[in-house]
């Protein structure tokens, strides 16, 4: 009972956190650190002690799972170089670095360890995403799949481990896969009520990652004394000032080098100017999934005896969270105002309005080779076909720059007559419902219907 509630004051704290982040504009996660110290500080509070293998279990699977299943196969494909440049080329670098600098690190051991695994975790991951999608092709049923959904991570991250393979590459191989097949076979009212779901459920794991590590910082704090204070001291400047300078040395070098030996890249990806790599250095932020690693350093070795210095990596991976996060994470957006570096989006605003145009004129096309069925009304043709004229018209002045024409001022008055009709209708159902008339189902029932209506004017 005890855990339980303290699981429920938790969420409450990282409720709270998180709306006082947004009410101020400040970065959430800066915020929510800061609430970890406050935790690891604050007196009073109780010491909690969670098994690190059980968080490490609960947090990552499902954080990486829906991160990789957002992400983009196309960008990965195009910028490999580049991603495995950094995110293996740099993590091994900089593994090495800071083991230099305080322990020792034999990296021909790590590399061959690390391919092996690697490769395992990837054919586990892909092999688990094919048995599911072939699972989910014969379902339509958004709870059932959305729970399947919530599990998948897991799915891939325990065979993996139970078979000594890579448990993350697994989820992340797995979320890849489905990503790029899902929308196949997902159906609307499925992908509708995801994204809801792991919304919530990325905000609360995140959110609770600092939370718990500030409870567990409490009995190391408590305990802190003058030999350990200088070694976390001293640690902290060691390892923040390498891993920031390890992540210049190694992007620079790997930006221009690779173009400089090869003349197919470097035509096929002229030279950056140098702010790019500048800012890509100084963006080495570290967040909340270095905490669950550290976390999830075991308390015993196997001869059952403490785990050697396990007190001190957790405080001085969350120094230097919080010297990057705060550091480099408040000093970021000057930098890119005095670099003058900008990403306006403008070739994903093309390729989207792009996407919608031809959406639209295969709608038209099809339409008109509907128009001769038996089944086909003349007032729902005429209507139709209007609908999708207008809506290309719309998207075609857009692609041409012209946003203040007649088809856009017809169509923001469209818009805006849309919305006011629905609060019409909404102020009505609730008041239908208040004086007896219809129940709260049927209210409920058209209220989603509404609340459709209205999320699609907002995209729109």
């Amino acid at each position: 009972m005890h855990n339980f509630e303290t699981v429920l004051t938790l969420l409450v704290g990282v409720t709270f956190l998180a709306l006082v982040a947004r009410r101020l504009a400040i970065p959430t996660p800066a915020v929510l650190l800061a609430g970890g110290v406050l935790v690891a500080l604050l007196p009073g509070l109780p010491a909690v002690q969670f098994d690190p293998q059980l968080v490490f279990l609960v947090f990552v699977p499902p954080l990486l799972f829906r991160a990789s299943l957002l992400a983009s196969y196309r960008d990965v494909r195009a910028n490999v170089r580049p991603i495995l440049l950094l995110g293996v080329g740099h993590v091994l670098f900089a593994t090495l670095a800071v083991a230099a600098v305080t322990g020792s690190f034999s990296l021909s051991a790590a590399t061959g360890r690390f391919l092996v695994v690697g490769a395992g975790g990837i054919a586990v991951g892909l092999a688990v995403a094919w048995l599911l999608a072939a699972v989910r092709r014969h379902i339509h049923d958004p709870e059932v799949e959305n729970t399947i959904s919530l599990l998948t991570g897991y799915a891939a991250f325990l065979p993996a481990e139970r078979l000594g393979v890579s448990g993350i590459l697994a989820v992340v191989a797995t979320g890849l896969y489905l990503g790029r097949v899902g929308p196949r076979f997902v159906a609307a009212d499925t992908r509708v009520q995801n994204v809801g779901m792991w919304d919530v459920v990325v905000f609360v794991l995140e959110g609770l990652i600092f939370i718990i590590t500030g409870l567990a910082l409490r009995p190391i704090v408590a305990g802190w004394s003058g030999p350990f204070a200088r070694e976390l001291v001293s640690g902290v400047v060691l390892v923040s000032l390498t891993i920031i300078v390890a992540r210049f040395v190694w992007v620079f070098p790997a930006a221009y080098v690779p173009r400089f030996l090869s003349a197919r890249v470097r035509q096929r990806d002229p030279y950056p100017p140098w702010q790019l790599p500048a800012v890509v250095s100084w963006a080495g932020l570290r967040g909340g999934e270095s905490l669950v690693l550290a976390a999830a350093i075991p308390t015993l070795t196997a001869a059952g005896t403490p785990f050697p210095g396990r007190d001190l990596i957790i405080a001085i991976t969350f120094a230097v969270i919080l010297v990057t996060l705060l550091g480099q994470g408040f000093t970021l957006a000057p930098l890119l105002r005095w670099l003058d570096v900008r990403e306006t989006g403008e070739d994903e605003r093309r390729e989207e309005i792009a996407a919608r145009i031809e959406a639209s004129e295969a709608a038209l096309a099809r339409l008109e080779e509907l128009a001769t069925e038996s089944w086909m009304h003349p007032d729902a043709l005429s209507h139709t076909r209007d609908h999708y004229r207008l809506r290309t018209r719309h998207l075609q002045g857009h692609a041409d720059g012209v946003v203040d024409g007649p088809i856009e001022a017809k169509s923001i008055a469209q818009l805006r007559l849309a919305r006011e009709l629905l609060a019409v209708e909404r102020r009505q159902l609730i008041r239908l419902r208040d004086n007896g008339a219809i129940g709260d189902a049927v209210m409920r029932r058209i209220q989603r219907e509404l609340d459709y209506e209205e999320l699609l004017l907002h995209h729109e």
